[in-house]
């Protein structure tokens, strides 16, 4: 029997605990398909005393996660703490300093430093895996890095953050508003406490990141990132969005495009998008996430299931170590960082979509009239025209429109427009349709 191999594991909060579960239940399955026993050796985590539902008492306890890599009885490193930078940073680079592979769940650290990370691996002939960072236990990196390696990918878009999911497909469902449904979600423990990375698509925004690295080549550009979030949205927006044959979702979209004679540009956004009704993303609800992923050769993959929680996360960790344990080596983004392309951002403004306006007004004349002027001054075709008063409000009203498609930045300009009217009580709420 081949040797054991024997793993480090920091951050024992819901994930991490979630490992240790599943190598006892399934160790032996496991050791069967790594082709070699996998075990863990040491850990670490911030409360020694914490009960975490697991028998600890065969583990080396690091104190100071950080110098894990350092110990001899380690060969590959698990990093489950999270956050960007601080100690999780520190011990991914201890590690890969070290000598030893690195899987990770860290989406934000991926995000802002996966590069230099992917750069150190491969300088060292190490792997660098996350596949638990993107959408938990769903395999959509290596579905992406290795099932569709063969395909130019035409688009890559989805429902990456459960928190939004569950807020949404939970308004829809019982007509509450926005505020209410958050707290419940918190209280369910699908939301942070404080859970400002979910609600404004921050942490969407991370995983897209990482996926439009991947599917073309690009090097990670969080900052480049057209983002926001659900915070604004209302149980009167999703109630028009369903009398139009739509839900709404928050997508993360990522494509290329190509100025006259210029180099490709990479297009990512987050932003919450009406999908219609016989979509495959409108039937996700919940907690859930899904990945549409449409490539020239093998058509449009559909990647869905649990986002989050203690066993899909980490049968996606121990999917990586067991890649590992066989053996198994490829680069972090497909291909090595220095063949990476510093791709632009692309430009909105030109891209054809229809748009779903929401305007909160005083309810006075003149009002439909000042909207409507603005959107034929700025070029904007209007579908479709709704006006409804607010319940308990004699004095303001909602007027909701959809528009025919047209350039984006048609949209943008006569919102600029209505700037600074006393007709308006709030600044408008823009959201795109989602078109195949």
């Amino acid at each position: 029997m081949a040797e054991p191999l024997r793993i480090a594991l920091a951050g024992l909060g819901t994930v991490g605990a979630g490992v240790i579960k599943l190598l006892e239940a399934n160790g032996t399955l496991i050791e069967k398909r790594a082709g070699r026993p996998i075990q863990i050796t040491a850990v670490s985590a911030r409360d020694r005393s914490k009960d975490r539902g697991v028998d600890l008492s065969s583990y080396a306890w690091e104190d100071d996660m950080t110098v894990m890599a350092a110990r001899d009885d380690v060969d590959l490193v698990v990093e489950l703490v999270g956050g960007s930078d601080g100690p999780a940073l520190t011990l991914a680079r201890n590690a890969l300093r070290a000598g030893k592979s690195l899987v990770t769940a860290n989406k934000a650290m991926i995000a802002h430093h996966g590069l230099s990370l992917a750069e150190e691996a491969e300088s060292r002939g190490l792997s660098l895996k996350f596949e638990a960072a993107v959408a938990g236990g769903i395999p959509v990196v290596k579905g992406l890095r290795e099932g569709a390696a063969a395909n130019e990918i035409d688009r890559i878009y989805g429902i990456l953050n459960g928190t939004c999911n569950y807020v949404l497909s939970t308004m829809e469902d019982t007509g509450r508003d926005f505020g209410d449904v958050l707290k419940e979600a918190q209280d369910l423990g699908y939301a942070e406490a404080d859970p400002e990375f979910d609600i404004e698509g921050v942490d969407a925004a991370h995983k897209l990141a990482i996926l439009s690295a991947i599917a073309y080549g690009a090097r990670v550009d969080f900052d480049a990132i057209d983002k926001s979030g659900i915070t604004r949205i209302r149980a009167a927006d999703i109630a028009e969005a369903s009398s139009l044959g739509y839900v709404i979702r928050l997508i993360g979209m990522a494509d290329t495009d190509r100025a006259a004679d210029g180099p490709l540009r990479l297009f990512q956004r987050v932003q919450p998008y009406l999908v219609p009704l016989d979509h495959p993303l409108a039937a996700v609800d919940g907690p859930t996430n899904a990945v549409v992923l449409e490539g020239n050769f093998v058509g449009r993959l559909l990647f869905q299931g649990a986002g989050a929680g203690d066993g899909p996360t980490a049968s996606a960790v121990m999917a990586d170590i067991i890649d590992i344990a066989r053996g198994e080596e490829s680069a972090a983004f497909s291909v090595p960082v220095g063949q990476l392309e510093h791709m632009a951002p692309a430009e909105s403004g030109h891209r054809l979509s229809r748009a779903y306006l929401r305007f909160t007004v005083t309810d006075k004349p003149g009002v439909l009239a000042e909207i409507t002027a603005a959107m034929r001054d700025a070029g904007v075709s209007i579908e479709s025209l709704i006006q409804k008063g607010q319940a308990g409000d004699a004095h303001e009203v909602l007027v909701v429109m959809v528009t025919h498609e047209c350039a984006e930045h048609c949209v943008t300009d006569a919102v600029k427009l209505l700037e600074g009217s006393e007709s308006l009580t709030e600044p408008p709420l823009v959201m795109r349709l989602l078109g195949e």
